[in-house]
């Protein structure tokens, strides 16, 4: 399954735009194709990668507003032939990089232009190590804009676009994880340092769909099912799709909008059972209204401690909270059929 998923640039996941379920019958990896043949010769629509052109397009049909819309993806996604379609549907898009390719009067590659450009920024990120410990890196950061040539063997089909090329990168491998060293191309206008930070701060957003595919298969277990046909794991998966991501937004919207009222998120019932499970302490009344504070309930269901110095609750215990919860108001309607109101 290949799907997009919509956030906001404060992080808040809004719901998949598009999904592609598809399956390999003669290759089991690229690594084989690749050795049967050229991939850069075979056209898009008879690739695996014509599922990032149909998203794209799908996404934007759905939102309405294509010039809104800022495409996020990773290594996988850099194909000449979504640049393209990126610029006759009047969308953009903010990819990662991993083709050099030959720039402006096509004499030189991407990388060489790249490399005789000053740093136009030192930007400090917080990032994790393979055991979760964080810690700051600083990276030099480097923006141009220039002429992007296709594929040699597409360049009939395809012409030149104009494109921003970023870079940051350490200096220095540090040790226990590797090196930061990100390479962004952009059809977005990049023309001071602050433009350039905020779009690194775009791409760390692609890292919400690694966290909605995470809720995915360890919390709704989709991977452990034991259905016959794909029509019925797709449509399975459609559902725990759904599911999947309204954990991944109640987790969010505690974060991003505390203060709202709790019913964008819960029913009466479902409140009403947490104010009896889990009831408020005095002190604490004036705050019940909120959201965060039925959330952080739910969380409590599901093991968070709710500790002063404890950071918000995160999937794990909300999708566990949730769970509970669920069981608990079955438990109840059905009680209140047998036994009555």
């Amino acid at each position: 399954m290949h799907s997009s998923l919509a956030v906001t640039t404060a992080g808040l996941p809004l719901g998949l735009t598009a999904i592609k379920f598809w399956t390999r019958r003669e290759f089991k990896g690229t690594n084989a194709l690749k050795r049967k043949v050229n991939p850069t010769r075979v056209p898009i629509e008879a690739k695996e990668s014509i599922r990032w052109l149909e998203n794209l397009k799908q996404s934007t049909e759905l939102l309405g507003a294509p010039s809104r819309c800022v495409h996020i993806g990773d290594r996988e996604s850099d194909i000449y032939e979504l640049f393209c379609a990126a610029q006759q549907s009047g969308t953009k898009f903010l990819l990662r990089t991993c083709v050099d390719r030959l720039a402006d009067d096509g004499k030189h590659t991407v990388a060489v232009a790249m490399r005789g450009m000053k740093v136009k920024a030192i930007h400090r990120v917080e990032v994790r190590d393979a055991k979760g410990t964080v810690s700051e890196a600083t990276v030099k950061v480097k923006y141009h804009r220039l002429k992007v040539h296709p594929p040699i063997g597409k360049q009939k089909q395809y012409p030149p676009l104009m494109l921003t090329v970023i870079h940051a990168s350490e200096s220095s491998t540090p040790r226990g994880r590797d090196k930061i060293d990100w390479k962004l191309i952009t059809n977005l206008p990049v023309r001071s340092r602050k433009t350039a930070l905020e779009k690194l701060t775009w791409y760390a957003m692609r890292w919400r769909i690694e966290t909605f595919h995470k809720i995915l298969k360890s919390g709704c277990r989709a991977e452990a099912s034991r259905l016959r046909t794909a029509e019925r794991i797709a449509n399975l998966i459609a559902v725990f799709c759904i599911l999947s991501w309204r954990i991944f937004w109640m987790t969010m919207m505690n974060r991003v909008a505390p203060t709202a009222s709790p019913l964008i998120a819960l029913t009466p019932l479902e409140t009403r059972l947490l104010d009896e499970l889990l009831r408020d302490d005095t002190s604490k009344r004036d705050r019940k209204t909120t959201l965060s504070s039925y959330l952080t309930k739910i969380a409590r269901l599901g093991g968070y401690l709710a500790r002063a110095k404890d950071p918000p609750p995160g999937n794990t215990v909300m999708w566990r909270g949730l769970s509970r919860l669920t069981d608990i108001e079955l438990g109840f309607i059905m009680g209140a059929r047998i036994v009555g109101n």
